[in-house]
């Protein structure tokens, strides 16, 4: 698990470094100054809960089940957060209304604090501080 959550960092991340270059070149031409700074939050958060996913791989005080949660939290989280706020930065570039879509964004954003709750609880958690003894 520790490898997919490290590998799944790794790939958020390289995704994130992407699609920042993607919008400060290619859509800088085609977005107005709001919505590249919209879709630069979602890049912004992706990077955070890619370093968050590294951390979270690393630290062996956590036990596997909560670094299970963590990690599918945050994978879906960014999915709905920054995914939906791409989609909705760049809908004037495509025919569908992504507006529609826009209720998941909240959605996202939950699932990414619930992940940190997750991390933050497990601090306090008995079973995690006599994994650390």
């Amino acid at each position: 698990m520790k490898k997919r959550i490290i590998a799944s960092g790794a790939i958020l991340g390289m995704i994130a470094i992407i699609l920042g270059a993607f919008g400060a070149h290619a859509l800088k031409k085609v977005l107005s100054i709001d919505q590249l700074v919209t879709f630069e939050t979602g890049v912004r958060y992706q990077m955070y809960h890619a370093l968050f996913l590294l951390f979270i791989g690393n630290y062996d005080a956590l036990s596997q089940k909560k670094q299970k949660a963590i990690y599918y939290l945050v994978l879906l989280g960014v999915a709905l957060f920054s995914g939906s706020i791409y989609l909705l930065a760049t809908n004037s570039l495509t025919s569908f209304d992504f507006k529609i879509i826009g209720f998941v964004t909240p959605i996202g954003g939950l699932l990414l604090i619930i992940a940190w709750f997750v991390l933050l609880t497990s601090i306090f958690d008995k079973k995690s501080q006599n994994h650390q003894n």
